[in-house]
């Protein structure tokens, strides 16, 4: 596995959706051309649907209650918004990974387990569902609600988009669509659970967890897309 520094980011304000997209395209890449390292970064949304390579029209139940974009992540629909974590992940997966993406998947899978343990919360991977899920006895016999979701992208070797856990946003937003295509049990979210979580703390877990997997990482502070993206253009 590389021993390569990372990049560890995150943006002090809300991220447009598109901007962000535009901002990992050109990170991507550079960390290709090798001319820039990899990035960890971690953001916020404003609402706004967003629709995998496996989404389905029928699964878009409100489409006028927020932007919907298209992405080229796997993945069906989910939703981002103010109280979730988005870490996008640029990450050359061919060499951590001798460019096993089921393995990334599976490491990325285990690190959101790992955050979750943190607050005393245990989180669950399940067969033929994507993202990491929370037993939810207290609603019904074998109802479990997902807490975070994972959705990536690949281009030559190296990764984009990443995973969303849900720290404190509104659930009522994913009442807009099919999150991930599943109908036979819930979403939740850290506060859902009874736990008052700030988005800091949860941060300082993410780093922590992120930092037993791959080393220690470079914190690089604020990073806004504009500025990240100018600063690749310039170089």
């Amino acid at each position: 596995m590389s021993t390569a520094a990372i990049d560890w980011g995150f943006a002090p304000h809300p991220v447009d959706y598109e901007a962000a997209v535009e901002l990992m395209e050109t990170r991507v890449a550079a960390i290709t051309a090798g001319s820039a390292p990899e990035l960890i970064w971690l953001v916020e949304h404003a609402e706004v649907y967003t629709a995998g390579t496996s989404a389905k029209p029928s699964d878009l139940i409100d489409p006028d209650r927020f932007p919907v974009h298209r992405t080229g992540r796997g993945g069906q629909y989910t939703y981002h918004g103010p109280g979730q974590r988005v870490v996008y992940v640029m990450l050359d997966v061919r060499q951590r990974f001798h460019g096993d993406v089921r393995k990334f998947v599976y490491v990325l899978e285990g690190l959101v387990i790992d955050a979750l343990a943190e607050f005393s919360v245990v989180g669950v991977v399940r067969p033929g569902r994507v993202g990491v899920w929370v037993k939810r006895e207290d609603l019904g016999a074998g109802r479990e609600d997902k807490i975070a979701a994972i959705g990536i992208r690949i281009r030559r070797g190296i990764s984009f988009h990443g995973l969303a856990l849900n720290v404190a946003p509104d659930l009522s937003h994913f009442d807009g669509i099919v999150p991930c295509g599943i109908t036979d049990h819930g979403v939740t979210s850290l506060q859902g659970l009874g736990l008052s979580v700030s988005m800091g703390q949860a941060d300082a877990v993410l780093k922590q967890v992120f930092e037993r997997e791959f080393g220690t990482v470079r914190d690089i502070g604020a990073l806004s897309a504009t500025a990240v993206s100018a600063q690749h253009a310039a170089g």
